[in-house]
């Protein structure tokens, strides 16, 4: 009986129904209650709430909490996070798991480094802006904008040779209709404060993603641990143990923080201890100083 209430409870993956349960009801209750009652409040609910969305959606691109992909991606339908269709968001981010292109200004979709070459014709300005992105003060003031406007270029270009970019944009309309209508039907939030609300979400997500790859030689090595337990890791959903989770991409979030810790060491030798303390740790070190150059310091052409 025990083993099969165990099973039961595996089938099922409970607290990934629960986050997204809270995750949306934050979200409803930002964007009307909480929007009448305290504004700033609700702003930052909101914030908080789009961003656990994203982390949920990366969730259910790994297969979770169901095994039907259908149903995981019914689940985080609604495009709260606006911009980022989850079709291209499974196909960029499944193909960033390739541990061998890790920081590839080419081939890893979620690379912040350029090529040398590319950042010596930039000019200045463009160079100044990049390097201030490359702060985690930069990354959380400018790093959406920078990013938004980067992706979409990208996509534009990608969606001319490839049909499967643009069938991504096109379910990603009638997700975006959904928000779209409960701001028009439902929402009493104005709409500069969603907006708002919307930008801050794509600024704790760059928290996540601003010390997640280093450049280094080894593969293995360009991977970060972040030993935080606190709101933050609870946010991005133990992602900040990155390590873990590349290695084991098909494990629930839930699970890393007892894998990372009855194999601690095993981890730190993985990634050869490139790793922090804590988010706070992070800050303190990085706040207003880089952490990489843009151009990446070990990139060589093919061939070369």
């Amino acid at each position: 009986m025990a083993k099969a209430l165990a099973r039961a409870r595996r089938a099922v993956e409970w607290p990934t129904l629960l986050a997204l349960l809270l995750c949306y009801a934050g979200w409803a209750l930002a964007t009307t209650w909480l929007a009448d009652l305290a504004l700033l409040p609700a702003i930052a609910l909101l914030a908080v709430s789009a961003a656990l969305h994203s982390s949920l959606s990366h969730e259910a691109l790994h297969g979770h909490p169901f095994r039907s992909p259908l149903a995981n991606a019914a689940l985080v339908f609604p495009a709260l996070s606006l911009i980022v269709p989850y079709l291209r968001f499974q196909d960029t981010h499944l193909a960033h798991h390739q541990d061998e292109i890790l920081t590839d200004p080419y081939d890893d979709p979620e690379s912040n480094f350029l090529d040398p070459a590319h950042w010596a014709r930039l000019p200045r300005w463009r160079r100044a802006l990049l390097r201030a992105n490359n702060t985690l003060l930069g990354r959380l003031t400018l790093g959406p904008a920078l990013g938004t406007l980067s992706w979409l270029a990208s996509e534009a270009r990608a969606a001319l040779r490839e049909p499967r970019v643009l069938r991504g944009w096109l379910w990603h309309i009638p997700a975006l209709a959904l928000v779209i209508w409960w701001l028009a039907a439902v929402a009493t939030i104005p709409l500069w404060a969603f907006l708002l609300g919307s930008y801050l979400s794509h600024s704790l997500l760059k928290i996540r993603t601003f010390a997640e790859h280093q450049a280094h030689a080894r593969p293995r090595a360009r991977t970060v641990i972040i030993e935080d337990r606190g709101p933050l890791a609870w946010l991005f959903l133990n992602n900040n143990l990155h390590v873990v989770h590349h290695m084991h991409p098909a494990r629930p979030w839930y699970d890393l923080p007892a894998l990372y810790a009855a194999r601690r060491a095993h981890y730190l030798r993985r990634n050869e201890a490139y790793r922090f303390a804590s988010y706070a740790a992070l800050f303190r070190r990085h706040f207003r100083r880089a952490k990489d150059p843009v151009p990446h310091p070990l990139w060589h052409p093919p061939g070369e």
